[in-house]
Parts: structure tokens; C-alpha cells; sequence
């Protein structure tokens, strides 16, 4: 029987009288997608070890707008963002973490704009941060020496300049960190951003993520680690496509961070 971890609403903690360290926004991929599900519990499990006092949104949590502005549609995206900002703002939030960089890149650069002000940050660099202040605690465990290539996600990496945080989360699980050759600041996207995660891609010789898991399996890897939902999606998807689904694994940071030790 899988554990139930309760994970407290931002109404929870106001009709208390009270604000939390933290607001955990989830995402819709983190909220609807299935396979993005076990990412999200995976991060609640690590905020609950390290005791965290964080809250979430619940169903009061709306898309930030990123697809909505990267698809041309500027007037869908100030309307969603307002309204959460509205929201964000009657909480008196602070600190938001994300598992998602599209949502990371959103609240971060753009709600600014729009009056929405707050401290955001990965949930990569929120694990290094717990880790530094000695409120987490890493082993190895069953990861201790795999081959991991990391895929940067374009709007932590080349957007927004976070490289080390998710390296140095990996590095602790005792791992082999390879590169591949395209990586960090050369890195390639996987085919998601700018809304193409909703539509099918224009024709052309190959796929992005088909072309970016080529790059990842050159280096041999046992594990493609990721920090995006999305790009967890292409990267499976592209891994499939190469029928090696049964030889490499897609694993989000997050979960590779609290699934170390279940042997």
C-alpha cells in the first residue's frame, strides 16, 4: 500500500492564520499529466523529509499562461497571469518553487511586469539549497555509478543561466556524469517550448526530441536525467521511438533524489 502524504492548501494555512516557507506550484503537466504525477509526488516526499513548510494552490492553482504567450496569444496569458497574481498576492506569497521550467521562466521574468513580484525558484536549486543547509541528506544508493547524461531544459539553462544546480544534485547521488556534446549553454531543446508540446511538429527530416535522444544515447548512458516535465515527456517518447525504453530510463532529478535508497 502506497504511502498518503497530505499536502496542506494555501486557504488551509490563511484560515489558520498562517503563511508557509514555501508555495509548491505544480504545474498543470505536474497536476493532470500522469507520468508528471510521480515527479510531483517525488518532490512533495523530498519537501516532507526534509520538513519543509510548504502549501500548494489546490484547485485554486490556474495555468501560469506560458503556452497561451508563447503561442502568440498575449491577451489569454495577461488574463490568466492577473488573475493568479490576484490570487498569489491575497496569499501574501513570497518564495514560489516549480518543477517546471516553463513555469519557473513565466512567474520569474514576466508576472514582474504585471505586479506580481515573488522569489521563484527551480525545484533543482531548492533541493541544493536543502542539501547546503544540511536539511536534506543524498546517498547514492541503487543510482551509485551509473552512467547519467543530464538534459538541460531550455528555459532553466539557456533562459534563465541555472547549469550546476541540477549537475551538483546528480554528483551527490554518486553517479558517472557524461555530458553530451551539445549541452549546458549548446545544449539542444527537445522539441516542447514555445508551445510545440501541443501540436504536432511541422515536417521536416526528423523530430527534435528524436534528434536530442540520438545525442543523449551516444554517450551511453543508463539514465537520461531531466528537470522538466515536458522534456521528460519528448525524451521518453524519443527513447521509445529508438525501442530502448527497456535499457535507458527517463528520471526526473526529483525522483532519482528520492527514490535513491528504495531497493
Amino acid at each position: 500500500m502506497s504511502e498518503v502524504i497530505k499536502v496542506p492548501t494555501m486557504a488551509q494555512y490563511m484560515a489558520d492564520g498562517k503563511l508557509p516557507e514555501v508555495l509548491f506550484w505544480v504545474g498543470c503537466a505536474g497536476s493532470f499529466d500522469d507520468r508528471a504525477k510521480k515527479i510531483t509526488k517525488a518532490f512533495v516526499k523530498l519537501l516532507h523529509n526534509a520538513r519543509v513548510d510548504f502549501a500548494v494552490l489546490g484547485a485554486e492553482e490556474s495555468c501560469t499562461g506560458d503556452p497561451a504567450k508563447r503561442a502568440g496569444n498575449e491577451f489569454l496569458f495577461q488574463m490568466q497571469a492577473l488573475a493568479n497574481i490576484e490570487l498569489l498576492n491575497a496569499y501574501q506569497v513570497k518564495k514560489i518553487v516549480t518543477a517546471c521550467p516553463h513555469c519557473f521562466n513565466t512567474l520569474k521574468n514576466e508576472y514582474p511586469n504585471l505586479g506580481g513580484n515573488y522569489e521563484v525558484v527551480h525545484h533543482t536549486q531548492f533541493l541544493k539549497s536543502l542539501l547546503d543547509e544540511d536539511r536534506l541528506r543524498v546517498a547514492g544508493g541503487k543510482f551509485k555509478g551509473k552512467r547519467i547524461t543530464f538534459h538541460d531544459p531550455c528555459y532553466l539553462g539557456r533562459a534563465n543561466n541555472v547549469y550546476e544546480a541540477p549537475r551538483e544534485l546528480l554528483k551527490k547521488l554518486e553517479i558517472a556524469l557524461v555530458e553530451m556534446k551539445k549541452s549546458k549553454r549548446n545544449g539542444l531543446c527537445c522539441g516542447a517550448g514555445g508551445a510545440q508540446m501541443f501540436k504536432e511538429p511541422e515536417k521536416g527530416e526528423e523530430d527534435i526530441n528524436i534528434e536530442r535522444t540520438n545525442q543523449a544515447l551516444e554517450v551511453k548512458p543508463d539514465i537520461i536525467a531531466a528537470g522538466c516535465p515536458f522534456c521528460n515527456t519528448m525524451m521518453t517518447d524519443g527513447v521509445k521511438s529508438k525501442e530502448k525504453e527497456g535499457i535507458v530510463e527517463v528520471l526526473d532529478i526529483a525522483e532519482m533524489i528520492a527514490n535513491a535508497q528504495d531497493l
